[in-house]
């Protein structure tokens, strides 16, 4: 959950800073292996690399420079999702502040001894122009689009995929990225494949009459007439790949280009550009009209988001999860947040999202900001995985010797606290984070839960594999939100409110047993219900097959076991970052006062090893230390099961 109901400005607020200040910080195989829209695993020879940082100092307030931030990322970005399609190729220095330092901490990873890319040549490309002539044979031309209909900026990220284009900005001007591309004699002399604008510069979607190239009729909103322009030529006819999709803001990022500069989220782009995926930027409300649309007929915007996922569910026939990165910009649009122009907080945006695309089998990689931007994804999607990674999991036998259990299966009289550590149900937030969690001199000293989705494979197999490689045997790897991804599961039994479909639950059971094979994992801290109903027996029999050791959710009843799976509620009660252990240790210690045998499990946000560590000192230098036992999750459930059964 990427914002807290409880207490919304929270995480939010924090967020919309830590982008910067985190990225200040030092520091595979696809799910559609079987998909004719899948990449093959190749390393390119040699590899081609390039400094994008010079973007993020450009002058915002100078128009020309804006439009080079924007226009460089768009078309690099556009060009990595070919190069990268069927090997790894090119890579970029972006994400981590003024030197780029995320994308090198994992370059270097990959670089090391006996590591995947260890020992391979690499060509260093001093300017996007160079690299472009070198990639052009791979571009058949371009896909020019209108900044004055932001959401053409979207759509042309998804003809860029299916027709193999590069993306960009419409712009005459001599000094723009768009003329050199075109016209100038040192460039590459590309044409103009597919227009969403006029050539003269005019607007191709008005908001009127019948939506240009189709028999259908304007929306009456030029935003969303080229979102439907896109589903009925690329979605609704197979061309586009409907398991891969994109939520990520549009080209309205230029009237409102403030924050981070990676929080554009161009660099996102390129690993649904290489699945040949639809891109698209909608409210999920039907009560107002968003700001960047403020003339749209009431609800357009959530009857072409419910289209755009109905067009992608038809197309899977409802039988498999659709893959949808990115989340909304609920700094910008959609949300009551300064400046955004909605009535509606940021949780219950978010919540209303998750519901809606859970009701079309779709899961969320939820790019959230401010730690939404990530980099060459679709070059890590080549990273070769091994066919499982066990993890030792504690078993019974191991409590008995710690005297947590006994020979007749009793638990020790204990308030039992575990801590979901979180929040990662995103490939960015993973890839901003994990140098530096993974660095801290606390990691291992204390037992903890980490809770990367096992689906976050797909754009980020090498910090998965990493994380397994050096990790402890106090560090425990769980399934987060909710499961492969993050989605409402009750929203997949019937009825599904926003779409009426057949239950989804069978797909999300196969779906989630893939990946939790792969990765060893048999527990779910974490099933955010959300607005949706809460999982009823059919959903919990589907979990209880591929998360057997046990369930936490926000709907859920007291403990208790079915069909053998542990189930409980998460404590009220998270800490994000920002708050400090002390607090955190008043709460816990406030709730497990009660001198009885009892099970709470935490979660926290974005918390350091050494902050649980503190956090655990405390509570065990207090007047309840001796009765209060920290485990990780696994014994946690295992421990609570027995205690169940007994």
């Amino acid at each position: 959950m990427k914002i807290n109901k409880g207490n919304p400005s929270t995480r939010r607020h924090f967020l919309g800073s830590a982008g910067a200040v985190m990225a200040m910080s030092g520091c595979g195989r696809s799910a559609s292996s079987g998909s004719r829209y899948a990449p093959r695993k190749r390393i390119g020879t040699p590899l081609a690399a390039i400094d994008m940082t010079y973007t993020l100092k450009l002058n915002r307030t100078n128009p020309h420079q804006l439009h080079e931030i924007w226009d460089d990322s768009h078309v690099l970005t556009g060009l990595q999702g070919l190069a990268n399609r069927n090997s790894a190729a090119i890579y970029q220095f972006f994400i981590g502040g003024d030197t780029g330092s995320i994308d090198h901490f994992w370059w270097h990873w990959m670089r090391g001894e006996h590591n995947w890319l260890s020992g391979g040549r690499v060509r260093l490309f001093k300017t996007l122009r160079d690299l472009i002539m070198e990639y052009q044979h791979l571009v058949r031309g371009l896909v020019a689009y209108d900044e004055h209909v932001p959401s053409t900026s979207n759509v042309a990220s998804t003809v860029a995929g299916v027709e193999d284009l590069l993306p960009i900005r419409f712009d005459k001007s001599h000094t723009s990225l768009f003329y050199w591309l075109t016209s100038d004699p040192k460039g590459p002399h590309f044409s103009v494949k597919v227009w969403l604008i006029r050539p003269d510069g005019s607007p191709l979607f008005t908001g009127n009459g019948i939506i240009p190239g189709t028999t259908t009729a304007s929306t009456k909103s030029a935003k969303c007439d080229a979102y439907i322009w896109a589903k009925e030529l690329y979605l609704d006819t197979g061309r586009c790949n409907p398991a891969k999709m994109g939520f990520y803001i549009d080209a309205y990022w230029l009237k409102k280009p403030f924050g981070y500069i990676p929080n554009h989220t161009l660099s996102n782009h390129d690993y649904f550009i290489a699945h040949r995926g639809f891109f698209f930027d909608l409210s999920p409300w039907a009560d107002e009209t968003p700001i960047d649309d403020p003339t749209q007929p009431l609800g357009t915007d959530q009857r072409t988001l419910r289209a755009v996922l109905r067009s992608a569910w038809n197309q899977t026939h409802g039988q498999r999860m659709n893959h949808i990165g990115g989340f909304m910009p609920w700094d910008k649009k959609y949300t009551n947040s300064p400046g955004a122009g909605g009535k509606h907080g940021g949780v219950a945006t978010e919540w209303q999202y998750a519901y809606i695309v859970s009701c079309f089998n779709g899961y969320m990689d939820a790019d959230a900001l401010g730690l939404g931007a990530m980099a060459n994804a679709s070059m890590y999607q080549h990273y070769p995985l091994k066919r499982r990674y066990p993890q030792k999991l504690p078993t019974a036998h191991d409590l008995q010797r710690r005297k947590l259990i006994n020979a007749q299966g009793g638990v020790a009289d204990k308030s039992y606290v575990a801590i979901y550590v979180g929040d990662y149900d995103s490939a960015a937030w993973l890839y901003q984070m994990l140098p530096t969690m993974w660095t801290d001199p606390a990691r291992g000293s204390i037992p903890l839960g980490w809770a990367f989705d096992p689906n976050l494979s797909d754009r980020f197999a090498p910090g998965m594999v990493y994380a397994r490689n050096t990790k402890t045997p106090n560090d425990h790897f769980i399934a987060g939100d909710s499961g492969a991804g993050y989605l409402n599961p009750g929203a997949l039994q019937t009825p599904r409110k926003f779409s009426g479909l057949p239950s989804g639950i069978e797909p999300w059971r196969i779906h989630c047993s893939k990946y939790y094979r792969l990765w060893d994992i048999k527990l779910t801290g974490f099933i955010i219900d959300g607005d949706a109903p809460a999982t009823n027996d059919h959903v919990k029999a589907a979990y209880a097959q591929f998360s057997p050791d046990g369930i936490v959710a926000l709907k859920s009843p007291p403990l208790g076991v079915f069909d053998g799976m542990p189930f409980m509620p998460m404590c009220s009660d998270y800490f994000a970052a920002g708050g400090s252990p002390e607090d955190a240790a008043r709460v816990i210690l406030q709730q497990t006062a009660a001198r009885n045998t009892q099970f709470r499990i935490y979660r926290t946000i974005l918390q350091t090893p050494t902050w649980h560590k503190q956090l655990f000192d405390l509570l065990k230098k207090s007047a309840l230390g001796e009765r209060i036992e920290i485990v990780d999750p696994y014994s946690f459930m295992l421990l609570a099961k027995e205690y169940t059964n007994v």
